[in-house]
């Protein structure tokens, strides 16, 4: 993890070049939240489960939605992969704060490991109300990105 003083200015700048040298994958299925007691863990989602936590009472499973999932219980899913040498710290709280501001939502973020494929990723869950509307924010991101 980076840890280096910087201004704001300083931070979006990095944060949004960041992104632009991001890689951005649109999962193709909608996502939801299946949960089962801590002491039976849900291998039989194992197959389809993008990812698994727990807490003290339950296995919450991030899995593929089905016909039965109420559209405000679903999320489109994008993972970022990040470029090697450019430190990301202080991604998630920067893009979740300008989602917040410029659509009003929040998201949820699982992040995960591959040091074949740029280290840390992170899988976001974006309402599927402001899909749309996410999608194109982080494409205008990442062109401002490349022209700073």
């Amino acid at each position: 993890m980076d840890v280096t003083p910087e201004t704001p200015e300083q931070t979006q700048r990095r944060l949004l070049r960041v992104l632009s040298h991001a890689r951005a994958d649109v999962l193709p299925l909608h996502y939801t939240y299946a949960e089962c007691p801590v002491d039976e863990f849900p291998v039989h989602l194992s197959a389809t489960a993008l990812a698994f936590v727990k807490d003290h009472a339950v296995w919450s499973a991030l899995i593929p939605v089905n016909a039965a999932t109420p559209p405000q219980n679903s999320y489109l899913i994008v993972g970022f992969h990040f470029a090697a040498g450019i430190p990301n710290s202080g991604f998630v709280g920067w893009l979740a704060s300008e989602f917040k501001r410029q659509l009003g939502t929040g998201v949820f973020v699982v992040c995960g490991q591959n040091s074949a494929d740029g280290g840390v990723f992170d899988y976001w869950g974006i309402p599927l109300s402001v899909a749309p509307q996410a999608l194109e924010l982080v494409a205008q991101m990442q062109q401002r990105g490349k022209e700073a």
